[in-house]
């Protein structure tokens, strides 16, 4: 019997540092057997070719001028399926830590008298422009997750994400908590998926794969506490990645 052809993969980049598509090209091996399933036909970081024609569209960056949003309507309307790839792309991430300021001044503060000249908005995630299929959290993305995310795009099966928090898999592999070593941590409000990868490693989480749904403020009150912190070391530490989702922290918690 006859193979049917292989879906075509193509990868853009917006407003980003390129970081989860270099975790692509690290994958060795690994990427060599995703060929075998699927056909990448746009990736610049790994080839010269840049072919249009694609049915998989991954999309690393956050959406920061009308020239992105333009763009990125178009690559929807080409793709069957777009998937947002990494913190910028789905939670506006760093490139969100702009929002924090009126547009102007934002502008005025980085580009001085040019800022007139300057096309730009305020940071998005993929999702607030155009419909996304599938999220792949994290900064950078977990190849693990990677992987797990395309083979339900194979299969035509819906990817969940986690949502519970990092502390889950940090007891999972049994972590020594950070507050223990006398440092903050965003794992109790984070979505998980990551298998606590930076916490496994030594360091602390920052938050790059967003909030739950429902965090556990007041558990989150009794950490700080204990540990004799103040919420402004929590709250601190979200403008890192989540001041896009700053409408959904409670108002108790602030």
């Amino acid at each position: 019997m006859r193979k049917p052809p292989k879906p075509k993969a193509a990868f853009f980049d917006f407003t980003d540092c390129e970081g989860c598509q270099l975790q692509f090209a690290n994958m060795g091996e690994t990427l060599l057997e995703l060929t075998e399933l699927v056909d990448i036909v746009n990736f610049r970081e790994i080839m010269s070719e840049a072919g249009e024609d694609y049915d998989v569209a991954f999309i690393e960056g956050s959406i920061t001028t009308d020239t992105d949003v333009k763009r990125i309507k178009r690559i929807r309307e080409k793709a069957k399926v777009i998937i947002a790839l990494g913190s910028c792309a789905t939670i506006a991430g760093v490139n969100g830590i702009k929002n924090r300021s009126p547009l102007d001044l934002a502008k005025q503060r980085v580009y001085g008298d040019k800022a007139d000249t300057v096309n730009t908005i305020k940071a998005m995630p993929v999702h607030e422009v155009v419909k996304v299929d599938y999220f792949i959290n994290g900064c950078p993305v977990y190849i693990p997750e990677v992987i797990s995310v395309i083979k339900c795009v194979l299969m035509g099966k819906p990817y969940p994400v986690p949502n519970y928090p990092v502390c889950v898999e940090c007891k999972m592999n049994e972590n020594v908590c950070r507050y223990e070593k006398d440092q903050e941590c965003l794992g109790p409000l984070t979505r998980a998926g990551c298998n606590s990868w930076c916490v496994n490693y030594g360091n602390k989480c920052y938050g790059c794969r967003g909030l739950v749904e429902n965090p556990a403020v007041n558990g989150q009150k009794d950490i700080l506490l204990k540990y004799g912190l103040k919420i402004e070391d929590i709250l601190n530490n979200f403008t890192l990645y989540n001041d896009s989702l700053g409408e959904k922290y409670d108002p108790e918690f602030k």
